[in-house]
This record gives structure tokens, sequence and C-alpha cells, in this order.
């Protein structure tokens, strides 16, 4: 399975460095632009499913794509939401302690374990396709992490994707799974 994957394009509150969590995020003007760039680089690739989280961020960022592909199914799912963030969400980042966040927050490894598990189902249902995520930072890190095998504290350590940035995997029965492609962003450019 070809797995492309991509984050949502710059929110409003990006900008304010607020950490949304499951806030839906309004793209701000720069958003907007990146999403229909993203499009435009995504345009000639063969996708037979489109999946992305239901938070409006990424949603707003995928009505851009399907421009494209028109005939492709669409599913707006929970699992690629970004990470609960509880009491920290809509606060911003210079407000709070990131290397702690406060017991009501999705913990890393719930992340890992929901994204992974949607992925591991997704793959046994589609082996021979093509399937485009758009979803969110934090869920993507978690994404990345499962798909080469790693240990959760290994999230931490795979870079933040900037917004539209783009990743290309194969997945494969075997779990030895290939990366193609990681954080794109030259249709940015």
């Amino acid at each position: 399975m070809k797995l492309i994957v991509t984050r949502h394009g710059e929110t409003e509150e990006n900008k304010l460095g607020i950490l949304q969590g499951h806030m839906p995020g309004t793209l701000s003007k720069e958003g907007v632009q990146q999403a229909k760039k993203l499009a435009l680089r995504l345009k000639d690739e063969k996708i037979d499913l489109i999946y992305s989280s239901d938070l409006k961020r990424a949603k707003d960022t995928t009505k851009e794509i399907i421009k494209f592909h028109k005939n492709t199914p669409v599913f707006y799912i929970k699992e690629l939401r970004e990470g609960d963030n509880g009491s920290y969400e809509g606060k911003k980042r210079t407000e709070v302690d990131l290397n702690h966040f406060p017991e009501d927050a999705e913990s890393l490894e719930n992340m890992m374990k929901r994204i992974g598990g949607f992925l591991d189902k997704l793959y046994q249902e589609n082996k021979d396709k093509t399937i485009l995520f758009i979803c969110h930072g934090g869920i993507k890190r978690s994404l990345i992490a499962h798909i080469l095998n790693k240990p959760v504290s290994y999230i931490k350590e795979v870079p933040k994707p900037e917004n539209t940035a783009v990743s290309i995997f194969e997945i494969r029965e075997d779990k030895n799974h290939k990366m193609h492609l990681l954080n794109c962003i030259k249709h940015l450019e």
C-alpha cells in the first residue's frame, strides 16, 4: 500500500502559538494558499481513498485537494485527529510546560496505539491501493514512529512537520515499511 501523509495548512492558532488539539482551527490566508499549493502537488497522484481528520482545519485543507480528485471517496475520521491536549488546549505554548502535559491530555502511547491500529486495519483491507491521510503534526509524528517500528519515545525525535508537508511510505505485509519522502515542502517554494 502506498501511503501519502500530509498536515493541514497553517491556522490562525498556529500563527499565535496556540495548542489546538481537538479545537477546530481556522486556516489563515497563508494556510489556504498552502492548501491550494498542496492540492496542485497532489493533483497527478493516483489516489484511491482519502482519509482526513474530522477537525475543521484538516477538512478545509481536504476541500482544496478534492477539487482535483472529485471521484475519490473521502472519509472524515476521529482516528486522524490531533492528540487531545486536555487543559492545555487553547493555551499559548509559552504559557505551559511542553515537557509535562496534564493528566487529562491524551498520552503519546494512546496516540500511537490509535493511529497504528487504524493503519494496520486499513492496510489489511487496501493492500494494493494508494491512500492519502490529511492530519496534524502530533498524530503524523506518531504515525511515522509506528511505520518505522520505533518505540513511543521516538515520537519526540521525529521532526515536526511543517504545514502541508508531504511524506510518502510503502506499507508492507512484513512490516518492513519503506519511507520514500519525509516532510517535503517543495510545493510551497
